[in-house]
């Protein structure tokens, strides 16, 4: 969702200073090139386990050099458990030519649901991200809520009709509402604001819901340090998304978060940290390439989250840039995206995004191109 050019200005963040957490050294850099800071091991010395082959043994060099052994026999384990990992998720690979292509509604505000389910059934789209911003169903607000006390039940069941009847199918719907903001009131209404898109959804027969972790700057809040990377920040938000996830649980609903390389969900081994930590399998995630390639691989991308993803966005940038662009525009290698995620992600959609009328035939072209010369490759 981050740094489209069709956001506002005020709702698109500034440059800022990165850091890894947890697992790397938390280290405060100004530079992009340094921005993960990434571990390093180093041999270890063979001659401890010498020691033990001499007649008199030392109590100290034996205590080390079993503790040694243990742990080298626990990396074996857990380098061989990554790999049956690796390759249970390689045997389920599927065939691109298999992915389900989507488009998101954002970019449509002036159509109606009913205009743009027989324009995009009319180009074999099968599968919509929904976003309240069509003209009869004007609800959406970025990183802030609405009142949604409009959107009746039968007004939502009816949308879900008129999608339906076109032949496509409701993947998740667009939330994206502000859940870091540092004033509690605001989190708890809009943690409220949550609950009532899951019953809207839940009327469309929809359960699952995107979101980013939100976005607040102010001087007070955001002075050497963003404000999505002081310490006492991390605690909050894993506390709010365990709210979320018991809200989401009571609607039956799964909660996909979106990482952004200048926000809370900096990187991929950031969010899966999180998501490890908030440990719901009600929260997991969305992958927007776009979102990390400043930051990560794409290798890398699905390497630390597959396990989590349900989702995926297909849209581009150009690195070291903020804004967004339809697919094909950017640094995006589609190729080899097409590959690793009919590889690691087979189930997952690819949801077209910063797409609209005037420009999702091309970007829809330039996906299907990319699963065709995968499959081609494969061949």
């Amino acid at each position: 969702m981050r740094g489209s050019s069709r956001l506002s200005p005020e709702n698109r963040p500034g440059n800022h200073i990165l850091f890894s957490k947890h697992l790397d050294e938390m280290k405060g850099c100004s530079d992009m090139q340094h921005l993960e800071n990434r571990t390093r091991t180093t041999p270890g010395d063979d001659r401890e386990a010498t020691a033990m082959e001499t007649t008199q043994i030392n109590p100290k060099r034996s205590r080390r050099s079993f503790i040694h052994t243990i742990a080298a026999g626990a990396g074996t384990l857990a380098a061989g458990t990554l790999m049956a990992d690796q390759g249970a998720a390689l045997a389920q690979a599927g065939k691109p030519e298999d992915l389900t292509i989507g488009v998101s509604t954002l970019g449509f505000p002036d159509l109606t649901n009913q205009e743009l389910a027989q324009q995009l059934s009319a180009h074999g789209i099968t599968l919509i991200q929904l976003f309240l911003n069509q003209k009869d169903s004007r609800y959406w607000n970025y990183n802030g809520r609405s009142d949604v006390s409009g959107m009746t039940a039968a007004h939502a069941e009816e949308i879900a009709r008129t999608y339906h009847s076109a032949g496509i199918r409701i993947h998740s719907m667009g939330v994206y509402t502000n859940l870091i903001h540092p004033d509690k009131a605001e989190v708890d209404a809009n943690l409220q604001y949550f609950d009532d898109m899951m019953k809207i959804g839940g009327d469309m027969g929809v359960h699952t819901f995107i979101t980013e972790a939100g976005h607040f700057h102010d001087e007070q809040h955001c002075k050497a340090v963003p404000l999505h990377f002081v310490d006492e920040v991390w605690p909050r938000m894993v506390s709010t998304f365990k709210r979320l996830a018991e809200s989401a649980g009571k609607n039956n609903a799964t909660i996909l978060v979106e990482p952004f390389f200048q926000g809370f969900f900096a990187t991929a081994k950031r969010t899966r940290v999180f998501l490890e930590e908030v440990g719901s399998p009600a929260i997991r995630a969305l992958l927007d390439p776009a979102n990390l390639l400043e930051l990560d691989d794409l290798e890398e991308m699905f390497q630390q989250l597959a396990p989590w993803i349900d989702c995926l966005h297909a849209k581009d940038r150009k690195l070291h840039t903020q804004a967004g662009v339809p697919a094909g525009q950017g640094d995006i290698d589609y190729v080899k995206f097409v590959n690793l995620a009919s590889q690691r992600t087979p189930h997952a959609p690819l949801v077209l995004e910063y797409v609209g009328p005037e420009d999702y035939l091309e970007a829809l072209a330039k996906l299907r191109g990319a699963i065709e010369e995968c499959s081609h490759r494969k061949g």
